[in-house]
């Protein structure tokens, strides 16, 4: 049976969601939208649901609405704030590092609202460089979207120095949460941003299945003007059953936070002391507490493409992941390799290593020993 070590892209479904799903499904089937009995009783789970996701978020129910995922979420996140903006402007300022559904919300309000938009790099570390987000802030600028944690290093972003530097500007934040929640504490994180997303099955919730925060005092205008469902928010019939075992997902993740985190110090430990005979060929791309999550290894292999080192891993049983996507036979290097200024050869040795509640220590060691001994033999080729 394979080692799983890629559980940021996507994580198995919990049991007690999964059952949650299906109880659901079978009992609370009516349209929240109905008027009668069984409409009411799936709209009274629907409004628990909200009730629980706002008390994890620290955040008011008024400003949450279910998606089908983190894709949308930023999309419908982004586009909400630029119709809220609190000053004329055409202006955005991102990082080079952010998600695709970022980027591509991003080219469409540029493509047809006509925005600027500044792409600022990360540092060797990975955080955003405040010194270059200083330089990019205009008078026009009327939005920052940045991710709260690299999906591909771990890195977590100073986001109160952030909100410091854009909230006197009345510049608006939107920040992508996919990778952080269920991973880190999100207290006091809605006193910096004005909108968050994230999405259910990074935190072994069901696929599909995602939710927004918009900061509920702001003015904004809906994507759909026609649509009927989330209080205007998005159209198509809420998927009730999904944000149950969704909702399920993210109790149980936030009342394990700390004990799971504890876990992931670990397991990252363990890791990096068993790869440290090829410490030489490895760099491992990190920041320091507290703007890393344990939870996520991303390193480069001196001399080897990471692909090459994904596809060695798996043959041997073990199911890790690269920067690099193959598309069309073109490879393309990670956006974080890419944000940090590293480039060609180098930027395509990029791996990631991520844990999950089941990983074990000996998995972990077992894991680095194996790219120990991949290293080893490709070096004496």
């Amino acid at each position: 049976m394979i080692k799983y070590f890629d559980y940021a892209a996507s994580c198995p479904l919990d049991d007690e969601a999964a059952e949650t799903y299906v109880k659901a499904a079978t009992k609370y089937f009516g349209n929240s939208q109905s008027l009668h009995d069984s409409g009411s009783v799936a709209n009274s789970l629907l409004e628990n649901c909200r009730d629980e996701m706002a008390h994890i978020l620290h955040v008011e129910k008024e400003g949450i609405y279910f998606t089908s995922g983190g894709s949308e979420s930023n999309f419908l996140g982004i586009h909400a704030l630029l119709t809220a903006a609190k000053k004329n402007g055409k202006h955005i300022i991102t990082s080079m590092a952010e998600h695709s559904s970022v980027k591509s919300a991003l080219d469409k309000f540029i493509d047809e609202q006509h925005y600027e938009v500044t792409a600022i790099p990360l540092l060797s570390n990975g955080i955003i460089d405040l010194d270059q987000l200083k330089l990019a802030i205009k008078e026009e600028t009327v939005l920052l979207a940045i991710q709260h944690g690299n999906s591909e290093i771990g890195t977590l972003q100073p986001l109160k120095e952030i909100s410091n530097l854009c909230k006197e500007k009345q510049i608006l934040i939107h920040s992508d949460c996919v990778h952080t929640f269920g991973k880190t504490d999100f207290k006091g994180i809605s006193d910096y941003v004005d909108s968050i997303s994230i999405s259910g099955h990074k935190f072994y919730g069901p696929k599909g299945t995602g939710m927004v925060y918009i900061n509920p005092y702001l003015k904004w205008n809906p994507y759909y003007p026609a649509a009927t469902h989330e209080k205007g928010f998005r159209p198509g019939t809420v998927n009730v059953p999904s944000i149950a075992a969704m909702t399920v997902a993210a109790q149980k993740a936030d009342k394990q936070l700390h004990n799971n985190n504890t876990h992931y110090k670990q397991l990252r430990e363990t890791f990096l002391h068993a790869i440290e005979p090829v410490n030489e060929h490895v760099i491992v791309y990190q920041s320091d507490e507290p703007y890393q999550l344990p939870s996520t290894i991303g390193m480069r292999i001196k001399g080897m493409e990471g692909q090459f080192m994904m596809l060695e891993c798996n043959r041997r049983g073990f199911a890790i992941s690269t920067g690099s996507a193959c598309q069309v036979g073109m490879q393309s290097i990670s956006k974080t390799m890419h944000a940090m200024g590293i480039t060609g050869k180098d930027a395509k040795g990029f791996i990631r290593i991520s844990f999950g509640w089941h990983t074990t220590e000996e998995e972990s060691r077992e894991l680095g020993q194996t790219i120990v001994k991949i290293i080893h033999e490709t070096s004496l080729r």
